[in-house]
C-alpha cells in the first residue's frame, strides 16, 4: 500500500508563477505540484527549476503534500529536473512523472531517485506519482501500477490523452456532444438523445489498476475553470468510479474537490449507524441485519470503517473534530 496521504485536490502551480506560492501554500488543497512541464515554455526550463528549488526550500509549506512534476523522459530536461531539484530539496515529497507509457519508466525514475538517497544518506523516502496520459499509457497500467514501491499515486491526464486518441475535443475534461446515443422512436415518435462518458474505460482502467496495486487514483483536470457545476458532475463521476481526488487548475476548483472527495454529514451519520446496527446484530450471535429492506453485512462493516478512517484523516489535517 501507498503511504497514506490526502490527495482530495492536487494544485497546479507553474513553477514561474512565483506570485502564486504563498497563495498555493494557504490554500486548501492537500496537494500542491510545481510544474516544471506544460506550464513553462522552452526557453524557461532552467529558470522554473531554480525557482521551484527556492519555493520549496525557502517558503513553509506546512502540512502539504509537495510534488514536482518533471519534463517528460523524452525531452533533454528530464534527468536534471529530477537530480537537481531531489538533491536540493529534502522538503519534496513526490516526483510527478508526465506521459508514462511503460513499467520501465518508473523504474527508470526509481533508480535515479535510489541513487540520489544513497549518495546523500538521505533516509526520508521520494515517492513517485505518474500521469497516464496517452494511449500506451493506458494500454501498460497494470504493468506501470505493479512497477515500484515508490510509486503512489496514477493520475488520469485527460488532456493529452485526447490528443492522442484524436477526439478533437478542444475543452479538455468536458463531455462530448458527439459521444451520445439515440433512441428508438416512442409511441408520439419522439427519439431522446443520452449523453456518455467518452473516458470512461480509460478512466475505470486506470482505477482498478490502482486498487490492486495499493495507489491512489486521482482525476486530471478539467479546464473550463469558470464552469463550476460541470467541474463538480466530473469530480463526482471520477468519485462513483472509485477515484479519490482530482486536479485543481484554478483556486476556485478547491473547495469542490475537496467537498465531492470528503464524507459527507449524511455519509458520516451512516457509517455510524451502519456500525451500531453490526454490533448489535453480533452481539445477538447474527452477522448480518435487515434495514429499510437492505441487507447490512460485513461488507458494509468495512465500507463504514473506510468512511470513518478517511473522516479522521481529513479532521487531522483541519484541526478540528467533526461529531
Amino acid at each position: 500500500m501507498a503511504e497514506p496521504r490526502l490527495q482530495r485536490c492536487e494544485l497546479a502551480v507553474p513553477a514561474t508563477s512565483e506570485r502564486f506560492f504563498l497563495k498555493a501554500r494557504d490554500s486548501a488543497a492537500d496537494v500542491i505540484f510545481l510544474d516544471l512541464e506544460d506550464a513553462v515554455g522552452d526557453a524557461h526550463k532552467d529558470t522554473a527549476r531554480a525557482a521551484a528549488i527556492r519555493a520549496l526550500n525557502d517558503i513553509d509549506w506546512g502540512h502539504k503534500t509537495m510534488a514536482l512534476r518533471v519534463n517528460g523522459l523524452d525531452t533533454p530536461w528530464a534527468l536534471q529536473d529530477i537530480a537537481d531539484v531531489v538533491r536540493a530539496c529534502p522538503r519534496l515529497d513526490l516526483v510527478l512523472l508526465p506521459k508514462a507509457g511503460s513499467a520501465f519508466d518508473v523504474r527508470f525514475v526509481d533508480q535515479v531517485l535510489t541513487l540520489i538517497e544513497r549518495e546523500q544518506g538521505r533516509h526520508r523516502r521520494c515517492g513517485i506519482e505518474v500521469l497516464i496520459e496517452t494511449a500506451r499509457g493506458v494500454a501498460n497500467v497494470e504493468a506501470i501500477a505493479a512497477a515500484s514501491p515508490r510509486l503512489e499515486a496514477m493520475i488520469f491526464g485527460v488532456g493529452d490523452y485526447t490528443v492522442d486518441m484524436r477526439t478533437h475535443d478542444v475543452v479538455f475534461g468536458k463531455p462530448s456532444a458527439r459521444y451520445a446515443v439515440l433512441t428508438g422512436a416512442d409511441a408520439g415518435g419522439a427519439r431522446a438523445l443520452h449523453w456518455n462518458d467518452q473516458w470512461h474505460f480509460a478512466m475505470a482502467r486506470i482505477a482498478n489498476a490502482c486498487r490492486a496495486n495499493g495507489l491512489r487514483p486521482i482525476d486530471g483536470p478539467y479546464a473550463d475553470f469558470a464552469d463550476t457545476e460541470g467541474y463538480r458532475a466530473c469530480a463526482r463521476r471520477a468519485a462513483a468510479l472509485g477515484f479519490e481526488g482530482k486536479w485543481a487548475i484554478h483556486p476556485s476548483q478547491i473547495a469542490l474537490a475537496n467537498e465531492v472527495f470528503s464524507p459527507s454529514d449524511e455519509d458520516l451519520a451512516w457509517a455510524r449507524r451502519i456500525q451500531q446496527l453490526l454490533a448489535d446484530a453480533q452481539e445477538r450471535g447474527d452477522g448480518a441485519v435487515g434495514e429499510r429492506g437492505v441487507l447490512i453485512d460485513m461488507a458494509h462493516a468495512k465500507l463504514a470503517r473506510s468512511v470513518l478512517e478517511r473522516a479522521t484523516m481529513i479532521d487531522a489535517r483541519q484541526g478540528a473534530t467533526r461529531v
